[in-house]
């Protein structure tokens, strides 16, 4: 009963001077709405690469050219290109736990038809490539092995192209020309969006890399090769498999590519949202802080103000642990009801962003958790010291206090 006294003593203290009790917890309310928002914000952008990447496929690891030095002359990421289809190959015959290998050759293009134009990315990739992407098909179906064997002129096309060149939906079957060359439509890649690059993944054309070497291109290497391990914890193992068996058929020459998985590709690109979600939230913490100092100023004055309450009330027979504890919850009472209300502040303002914005915030119940925690704390950690100076005041010097 003792504790529901005192807590019902402290509301009516803070009751007596309701906007400057609202004054002092604006402070927390500032701090708890700006942590929360700036942090949804900082996780939406996170979620958003992350998504982004998961895009990109499942357990994928890519091998690109570069990293040589022939000549004097070096070369990093994306270097002149010295792949070859054997390299893919050999891949697939002798690395363990892979699902897929893809070599990939890529070009920009005019592409005709129907009597409309339009420039797109083509792609040479393998049968597999739907399959490693994790990209299924809104129609039609994937080229097969024999189309890639006998350089087919065969075409799968993303949603984009499909909009641009065939507005009347009728794609399947059609006759696109790339460059000159008739490739027939059999299939229609589903919607996939933009990619974290900020490219329209839907904006390409899909042809056997065959075709793409010898009727497309026409040049002997290709731009990368796409592997696909079989579970998550094989991609290591598996990078360190192709690094090992293409550095064995370069024979002792200097290594000339780079091999990439999806969890650094991932971890590069969602490098930038961690710092700046943390950036944001020692920015808003700051404000936390300075709330947290305004409610001990205040409590300190207000102790001053209730010195001859605190006298009579230690007179008639109240410990100084009472009044202790009675300034504490007081503090506690500010800290935390400045915390709820910051809350709804700052998820409201969280979304009013996105909806204003358009961009991605993901509140996390664990961010509301330990703003109001941190609230909390800081209420306890700010209002202990006005507390213990009112509960050590002496009760004969109290009540002279004028």
């Amino acid at each position: 009963m003792r504790i529901i006294n005192t807590i019902k003593v402290a509301l009516r203290a803070l009751r007596r001077n309701t906007m400057r009790s609202i004054l002092t917890a604006l402070g927390i309310i500032i701090g708890v709405g700006a942590v929360i928002a700036m942090v949804s914000i900082g996780n939406g952008a996170k979620s958003q690469v992350e998504a982004q990447v998961a895009s990109l496929g499942e357990n994928v690891i890519t091998v690109f050219p570069g990293s040589f030095t022939t000549g004097g002359m070096r070369s990093g990421w994306g270097g002149a290109s010295t792949l070859t289809v054997d390299d893919a190959e050999s891949i697939r015959r002798e690395v363990a736990n892979v699902l897929g290998v893809t070599p990939e050759m890529r070009d920009r293009a005019q592409v005709l038809a129907n009597g409309l134009n339009w420039n797109t990315q083509v792609m040479g990739e393998s049968p597999d490539y739907p399959s490693i992407r994790s990209w299924k098909l809104s129609d039609g179906a994937m080229f097969t092995d024999q189309d890639v064997r006998s350089v087919g002129k065969v075409a799968i096309i993303g949603k984009t192209v499909a909009d641009q060149l065939f507005p009347d939906g009728n794609a399947i079957g059609q006759t696109i020309r790339i460059r000159n060359i008739p490739f027939k439509v059999v299939g229609i890649l589903a919607a996939k969006g933009f990619n974290l690059f900020g490219q329209d993944q839907d904006d390409t054309v899909v042809i056997p890399y065959t075709s793409h070497m010898k009727r497309v291109a026409r040049r002997p290497n290709i731009n990368s090769i796409m592997v696909q391990a079989a579970t998550p914890e094989a991609i290591d193992k598996v990078q360190q498999d192709i690094t090992d068996l293409l550095m064995q058929r370069r024979k002792g020459r200097d290594q000339d590519f780079t091999v990439r998985n999806q969890v650094e590709i991932a971890q590069a690109r969602t490098a930038t949202a961690d710092t700046m979600t943390v950036l944001l939230g020692v920015v808003a913490g700051v404000s936390l802080l300075v709330g947290g100092i305004g409610i001990m100023n205040i409590m300190l004055v207000s102790v001053t103000e209730r010195t001859r309450e605190i006298g009579i009330r230690l007179a008639v027979g109240a410990h100084g642990r009472d009044v202790l504890l009675q300034f504490l919850i007081e503090a506690v009472i500010l800290s935390s009801l400045g915390g709820i209300i910051g809350i709804v502040i700052g998820v409201g303002s969280s979304e009013l962003v996105s909806m204003k914005t358009g961009w991605p915030v993901l509140v996390s119940p664990t961010s509301v958790i330990v703003a109001v925690a941190f609230s909390a704390v800081v209420g306890v950690f700010f209002g202990f010291y006005p507390a213990r100076k009112a509960a050590q005041l002496d009760p004969i010097e109290a009540l002279r206090y004028e």
